[in-house]
């Protein structure tokens, strides 16, 4: 049984103000809760406990409302894992007539509000049956809330889990809504969780934007390393939304952390993101959705494994553990791919398994990318580029390197991008 988190905050063992960054000005004594500080962290003088981890809807709850959302008509951008730590909705949460806040419209993202739509599939506005409040579709017509769909909505509220790979769609959900907030003049408010693979490693190139799209808006790192509020904060300045943005942080997390050290229940963020496993190699193996590879969607683990019909599964797997690649082994599987599949549908295949040895080590878009490398030279007439391998990868250049024996170059062009990208995402940290 959990413990109740409220009875916990209240020992006030910790104050919130230890878990801001150095960079982050801290509460001033006797500040009010709700107050900000100069970089959009709400002040909510809550304490926390150690070793409890809580997300931003717990925070919220957990004393006085802020002044932002207090006696506000709300409207909440959310989905399945938009939960409190006993698996509460922060919906239902919101809705509740205790709340000290009137929900009013519900905004559901890539996969929709319960989480249950297949990628891609366009998602459909109704009413949420739970709580009866009007759902409107930010993946479908449109990906932006428009002006109709923010009518009567005074302040608007992310609570999303993130993945931390650059090629998730939730934190530009949470962008284009904070440009449709700015634009209306409503303030912004982010109910922060821990990023699941942890904030201490950042992997990967800056997004050319010039290859911009609803996987990649901004040039972050492929594996970025923050929070969404972390992120909110950062596509405010940087890329100059300028919405009235406040960030509720989770309490207790650490940057070393990784989900399954948190307490906080997993929940699937997106149907082929199951596990704590699959998320870990997502940043790289996401890269296979742009080849004729498999990226494991339609079998039992997705993200984790590869392969195809023609993939020499065994010569693959010696030529990439001979590497010795930091964090991770190659091993032969076989698996069943669904009939429902977009690639190799209803087909047994034979093809190659990630499984990470040690996480704090394993580099996944590095250790992908070499993957790749690897079976295009050892199958140069079966393996081919898809459509999408330029968006994934926010450039035509690991194409062009992977074609010209020259990603080895690449990939230490793209490690001095991401020690660039530390010092440009470090005044917007908050663990």
């Amino acid at each position: 049984m959990r413990t109740p988190l409220a009875p916990l905050l209240a020992l006030a063992i910790v104050p919130l103000a230890a878990c801001l960054s150095p960079r982050s000005a801290p509460a001033p004594a006797g500040a009010p809760a709700g107050a900000r500080d100069a970089g959009g962290v709400v002040i909510v003088n809550r304490p926390r406990v150690a070793g409890i981890v809580a997300p931003g809807v717990d925070v919220l709850f957990a004393g006085p409302l802020p002044e932002v959302l207090r006696g506000k008509r709300v409207g909440l951008i959310t989905n399945h894992t938009g939960i409190d730590r006993g698996g509460g909705s922060t919906a239902d949460r919101l809705a509740a007539p205790s709340s000290g806040m009137r929900l009013v419209a519900l905004y559901g993202p890539e996969h929709g509000i319960r989480g249950t739509a297949a990628p891609g599939e366009r998602v459909e506005a109704g009413r949420d049956e739970k709580t009866g409040v009007p759902v409107h579709s930010l993946y479908g017509e449109t990906r932006k809330p428009t002006p109709a769909m923010l009518e009567g909505v005074e302040v608007l509220v992310f609570d999303i889990q993130d993945v931390g790979a650059r090629q998730y769609t939730y934190p530009y959900t949470m962008a284009l809504a904070m440009q449709a907030a700015a634009e209306k003049g409503i303030p912004f408010v982010v109910l922060d969780r821990p990023n699941p693979v942890g904030g201490e490693i950042v992997e990967g190139n800056l997004l050319d934007t010039a290859f911009a799209s609803f996987v990649g808006m901004y040039p972050i790192a492929s594996r970025h390393g923050m929070t969404v509020g972390e992120l909110a904060r950062l596509f405010n300045r940087e890329y100059r939304i300028g919405v009235d943005l406040t960030v509720v942080p989770a309490v207790g997390w650490k940057r070393s952390q990784w989900f399954d050290s948190t307490g906080l229940p997993w929940l699937a963020p997106s149907p082929n993101l199951p596990t704590l496993e699959s998320a870990t190699h997502y940043p790289g193996t996401v890269y296979l959705e742009g080849t004729n590879l498999t990226e494991g969607r339609g079998t039992d683990r997705p993200f984790e494994q590869t392969g195809a019909p023609w993939l020499r599964a065994d010569t693959v797997v010696a030529v990439m553990n001979a590497m010795r690649l930091p964090g991770v082994r190659f091993e032969v599987a076989e698996f069943d791919v669904r009939p429902t599949a977009a690639k190799y549908p209803g087909q047994h295949l034979r093809g190659v398994r990630l499984v990470a040895t040690d996480r704090g080590a394993y580099r996944p878009v590095a250790t992908t990318l070499l993957l790749i490398d690897a079976v295009r030279r050892l199958h140069p007439d079966d393996f081919k580029w898809g459509g999408s391998i330029d968006r994934l990868a926010g450039t035509d250049r690991v194409r062009k390197a992977i074609e010209a024996g020259t990603l080895r170059e690449l990939l230490a062009e793209w490690d001095r991008d991401a020690e660039r990208f530390r010092e440009t995402r470090t005044p917007y940290l908050i663990y």
